[in-house]
């Protein structure tokens, strides 16, 4: 099965870097990366590929400097900041005598170690299965001969490799249908919230922003937290009471990371999907990174990616009080989004946001008259699951209704796929001053 990282192990790190675009912020990354799965970094190493090996990744004379650091270290594993073909990664651990993971490997065991949930168990196994499915002839060459023509030795007449090929699809397989399984529930349970008309609002950031803190300090609740990365994997989710007497209901989401693995987001789309189908996005951010500006423009990339880009969200910005002269405040820009400081730790600012979700969210309805045309069945099939229609009427030109629903929800279907229909009566029906986009 896949091979688990052990705490303690001695590890050596190679960056990559194209000629002219060498950033030290993905060695510092890297390190932390490598630090979380438990391994000890003794050394690291820079590499300056300009076009790959297809049998190594690095040159020959790269490999010899890389070989002799592991001497010199005494470092019994390699770390590459880059994602290794299966040939690669081979030819690798034949040279140097020593196991080598790439990016994804090692991504793939910190998730391994991470997740608590019977669901993110399964996540990370099936991702872990995918990932390893192109590796399995390392260490089995002797298996590559068929089975057979001798007493004792006659087979099936297909290869070990074969054999295990075959048996991981089964368990694939096997794993895809369970998560279908969890998949439906939280479905039937999202669907359940949608007809209760409670609004969503899901936190998204960087890894090692401060999500957990910041939804154990709005919701009471105990998630884990710790200063290392993908502290949290499985999605979690409370009940929030705001200012009007309203409720909403908050999530707490994996921590993102910059060329994550598509695999992985594949796998965690439980997770992620609580974020895709959020009325608001929390998008937290450490202020005291000096990359923070980076830090967005990658967390919107996948979020963009898995279908989340066009969700209204608040920036907070949090860690102020690993800040100097810097106070909790709201910014509200002309454009952009708007901006929270604050410190989930000490609880500063903590009000203002607070104060912004009751806001938004407090007994604010949209109550309109509608008209949808018999091919628009998608669009009232939503608005059916989300208990917004309260009267209707239907003959040869389609549906009569009458809606009652929450504005920011109402707002939220608006933009999905035909959701037109809503968007020309939502510009009249707007009528709350106090609103704020």
């Amino acid at each position: 099965m896949f091979e688990r990282t052990r705490k303690g192990e001695n590890a050596l790190l190679i960056q990559p870097y194209r000629p002219g675009m060498q950033d030290p912020t993905l060695l510092e990354e890297f390190i932390e990366l490598a630090r979380s799965a438990g391994a000890t970094v003794v050394g690291t190493i820079n590499a300056r590929v300009e076009r790959a090996s297809p049998s190594h990744y690095i040159g020959s004379g790269k490999l010899i400097e890389v070989k002799d650091a592991c001497e010199a270290t005494g470092a019994d594993l390699v770390l590459v900041n880059h994602a290794l073909t299966p040939g690669q990664e081979r030819n690798l651990e034949k040279d140097l005598g020593r196991r080598v993971v790439d990016r994804s490997g090692l991504i793939l065991d910190i998730f391994a170690q991470r997740a608590a949930s019977h669901e993110g168990k399964l996540q990370v196994e099936l991702a872990q299965l995918k990932h390893m499915a192109t590796r399995l002839i390392r260490g089995w060459t002797h298996l590559e001969r068929q089975r057979g023509g001798s007493i004792g030795l006659r087979g099936p007449g297909e290869t070990q490799l074969e054999t295990d090929r075959r048996l991981l699809q089964k368990r694939v397989e096997m794993l895809q249908s369970r998560l279908e399984k969890v998949e439906v529930q939280r479905t039937q349970m999202r669907r359940a919230r949608l007809r209760n008309a409670i609004p969503r609002v899901a936190l998204v950031g960087y890894t090692n922003a401060g999500k957990s803190t910041l939804f154990n300090t709005l919701s009471g609740s105990g998630v884990y937290v710790a200063d290392k990365l993908f502290a949290t994997l499985d999605p979690t989710v409370r009940r929030l009471d705001i200012a009007g007497g309203s409720s909403l209901v908050l999530s707490d989401t994996v921590g993102f990371v910059r060329d994550l693995p598509h695999d992985l987001i594949a796998a965690f789309r439980s997770t992620l999907s609580e974020a895709r189908d959020a009325d608001l996005l929390l998008h937290v951010v450490d202020a005291a990174d000096p990359l923070r500006d980076e830090r967005i423009e990658q967390v919107d990339a996948v979020l963009a990616e898995i279908g989340a880009g066009d969700i209204p969200q608040l920036l907070v910005f949090n860690k102020i009080d690993r800040l100097e002269d810097t106070s909790a405040r709201h910014d509200v820009p002309g454009q952009g989004h708007e901006r929270f400081w604050l410190s989930a730790k000490t609880g500063d600012g903590i009000e203002l946001l607070r104060q912004a979700l009751g806001t938004r969210f407090s007994q604010q309805r949209y109550q309109t008259s509608l008209q949808l045309p018999p091919d628009q069945g998608r669009l009232y099939s939503r608005l059916y699951a989300a208990g917004a229609i309260v009267g209707e009427q239907s003959d040869e030109h389609g549906w009569h209704l009458e809606i009652d629903m929450p504005l920011a929800q109402a707002e939220r279907m608006a933009v999905e796929p035909g959701g037109h229909f809503l968007q020309e009566a939502l510009l009249v029906g707007l009528v709350d001053p106090n609103y704020n986009p």
